[in-house]
């Protein structure tokens, strides 16, 4: 039988998002501060956000933008990206967030294939946006800069008001960000009104988050973690928002500081700078009470080191694209701070053997289950990939099931430990060995700053065997031992806490992990220097 949430009663908002997001606004928060932009050295009131928003609205309607239209952003951490994103929901646009970091031939290609017909950026980012816009076909004047004379400053001097609209939140599009999915090419994930105001309404109701928190908002808003958090959930919730293009530790942790954060969203990354960076001990977060990581397995022992070390509540979940994105969080101070926990209000679960599809059940015992693939049901589940029929069928296999593509097991409980990717696994002399477990084990070591563990090919036996690649911690004084010291100590200490065959076999020591925007592993680019 699937897992439901606990709390089963949840019904789904029939707002649309702009609706939901400021619709409520009392007159008694509209003068408390929403957001406060670090990198412009600004702070507005809700009240001055939603004027913001509608002016913005109201001049993009103005200049073309209609019900439907496709609208690409890419902007980094601001108030700039939540204007221009609120204010293409308040015309009923579509909005395909886009990465930061992307090439101008993969702007150009996610501006093709969405549809786009209007592209926002800022000048900040050089001609990167303009050969984007050339290589997609755009003409010259569908693309704007925010940061300009003639970007969100002109929108908010002319005050037009923008257009009443209508439509259907339950099946119009609200966001098209891009995914790679469960396996493949990066795709657009169609997600509508319903699914992402159901999202906010499932983190309001697990209520990690209050009006009087002051939230840190690190995670890239262009990726759905920091879009439906922080850039949505964050201003529903009336808390207060200090917004950051970039993370840097040290500035991660003076803004902790200097602006009295109480809660942050984090990645697995973050969790092992505050459980081991010195530089954490010269700053005073007492202020802190609880981080929530997402976006990639965290380790229950790294966890504990965050809450010892800081003396707050570790908060953990689980999500991915295709679910808006969060459908288990981790709120029992008596469970283990590895789970993901339980399905949110309105959601549930079930785990299936990825080879006979036939559901695993949950344990009687206090054994965790057997390890399948994690498939979830809820409201915020996606309408399906853009322009990909035979995609769609895999993810979606029908009665609104979404296949994760994430390996899991559960307790009798229900509550949720992710394993790994399945397409991550390595198969050693016919076993199964997780390299999220191995990245677990290895950054409970004192000579472990950061790891990653790949397949690799024994050049000996042709088999394919766990390869670490580390990352040393600064050494102590007078710690002389090599890297192929170091290197033996650190496969000594694994082959002590792993069955045999998943003993690490060979270790590569590198200056840093590469990793994705939101702190995932980026296998593939380890796997290429093998």
């Amino acid at each position: 039988m699937p897992v439901s949430s606990e709390q089963s009663d949840f019904t789904v908002p029939t707002d649309d998002l702009y609706g939901y997001l400021y619709g409520s606004l009392a007159p008694e928060d509209e003068d408390r501060i929403a957001v406060v932009d670090l990198a412009e050295g600004t702070e507005s009131s809700f009240a001055t956000l939603r004027s913001h928003v509608d002016a913005a609205a109201g001049w993009l309607a103005r200049y073309g933008v209609r019900t439907g239209d496709v609208v690409a952003l890419q902007c980094p951490n601001s108030e700039a990206f939540i204007v221009a994103a609120h204010a293409v929901w308040r015309l009923g646009a579509v909005l395909t967030p886009v990465a930061l970091l992307s090439t101008p031939e993969t702007v150009a290609h996610q501006l093709q294939d969405s549809g786009a017909s209007l592209f926002l950026t800022i000048a900040g980012f050089g001609d990167g946006g303009q050969e984007a816009a050339r290589l997609a076909g755009l003409a010259d004047d569908r693309l704007i800069q925010l940061d300009t004379s003639q970007g969100l400053k002109q929108m908010y001097a002319e005050r037009n008001t923008p257009p009443a609209v209508s439509f259907d939140p339950s099946t119009h599009l609200a966001a098209l960000p891009y995914s790679s999915g469960t396996t493949g090419l990066p795709k657009g994930v169609r997600l509508t009104h319903e699914n992402l105001v159901a999202n906010i309404a499932q983190i309001e109701n697990v209520g990690v988050v209050t009006p009087e928190d002051t939230v840190y908002g690190i995670l890239p808003f262009f990726h759905i973690y920091g879009l439906t958090v922080l850039a949505n959930a964050a201003v529903r919730l009336r808390a207060q928002l200090v917004t950051s293009p970039r993370f840097q530790l040290d500035t991660f942790l003076t803004a902790h500081e200097e602006h009295g954060i109480t809660f942050t969203f984090i990645a697995p990354p973050v969790a092992v700078a505050l459980a081991k960076h010195p530089a954490v001990d010269g700053h005073d977060l007492s202020s802190l009470r609880g981080v929530f990581s997402g976006a990639a397995p965290l380790d229950d022992e790294l966890a504990r080191a965050v809450e010892q070390r800081l003396g707050i509540r570790v908060y953990q979940g689980y999500g991915l694209t295709e679910a808006s994105p969060v459908t288990h969080t981790n709120t029992a101070d008596s469970l283990s701070r590895g789970s993901v926990g339980r399905p949110v209000p309105g959601t549930e679960h079930k785990i299936v053997d990825p080879e006979t599809l036939a559901e695993i059940p949950v344990p009687e015992d206090d054994a965790l289950s057997a390890a399948g693939e994690l498939w979830v049901r809820g409201p915020q589940v996606m309408a399906g990939y853009l322009h990909n029929d035979a995609a769609t069928a895999d993810a979606l296999p029908g009665d609104g099931w979404l296949r994760t593509g994430d390996l899991a097991q559960q307790d009798r409980h229900g509550d949720v430990f992710i394993v790994d990717r399945l397409k991550e696994l390595i198969k050693y002399k016919g076993y199964q060995v997780p390299p999220a477990e191995l990245e677990a084990l290895l950054l409970t070591l004192p000579d472990v700053a950061d790891a990653a563990v790949v397949g690799a090919v024994d050049a000996t036996s042709g088999e394919e065997i766990p390869k670490a690649f580390i990352v040393r911690q600064h050494p102590a004084e007078g710690d002389n031992r090599t890297d192929q010291e170091i290197g033996a100590a650190v496969m000594d200490a694994v082959a002590g806490r792993v069955e045999p065959y998943k003993k690490i076999r060979e270790i590569a020591f590198i200056s840093e992990i590469p990793r994705s925007a939101t702190g995932k592993i980026l296998r593939r680019e380890l796997r290429s220097r093998l």
